[in-house]
């Protein structure tokens, strides 16, 4: 199976999810990272910013931006992390399935999201990637066809159980 994203088990070079986990909780149990509220420290230093569901919204209209202008509807996102050296939001959409349902259909809307994300913050003059984190379910043969898919689409991409901190642009701690 082709894939955007690879499953790695290699947790020295990212963060390995197990269930619906909370982003900023896993990255402050690591390694010279530490977080405050939203905002993510590497070695004392701001390098990231975490926005969940709501929080996201809060954050634009500090910053002067009223989503009815760009879009019709709010979308929520699991997570939301504004990393600053690459002047990039990701946008982290975690998927942990025990059987067929509803997830398999929101595994097709990346294209779509990306774009609509993309009006959303674009009066911040930011970057925009979506990036599904599957679990294991996702490796059965029947989404061989979404999963190219999803790859297919400019700044869409997925891992199994896996974000690797290098692909977003946090470091990696030395360990």
């Amino acid at each position: 199976m082709k894939k955007g994203g690879i499953g790695g088990a290699n947790t020295k070079t990212g963060l390995y999810f197990e269930g619906k986990v909370d982003f900023l909780t896993f990255i402050a149990k690591q390694q010279n990272y530490s977080v405050k509220g939203n905002t993510i420290f590497y070695n004392g230093e701001k390098v990231a910013l975490s926005f969940k569901k709501y929080g996201l919204y809060k954050y634009l209209e500090k910053n002067g931006v009223d989503y009815k202008k760009f879009i019709s509807s709010k979308l929520l996102p699991d997570d939301a992390i504004f990393v600053i050296t690459n002047n990039t939001f990701f946008i982290l959409e975690i998927k942990f399935q025990q059987g067929g349902g509803s997830t398999d259909e929101k595994l097709q809307t990346c294209d779509f999201k990306i774009k609509q994300y993309r009006k959303l913050l674009s009066q911040l003059n930011v970057e925009v990637e979506y990036i599904y984190i599957l679990n294991n379910w996702f490796k059965q043969p029947r989404y061989k066809d979404v999963l190219d898919y999803i790859i297919s689409i400019d700044g869409c991409s997925y891992y199994f159980n896996y974000l690797p901190l290098q692909k977003i642009g946090l470091p990696v701690p030395k360990n």
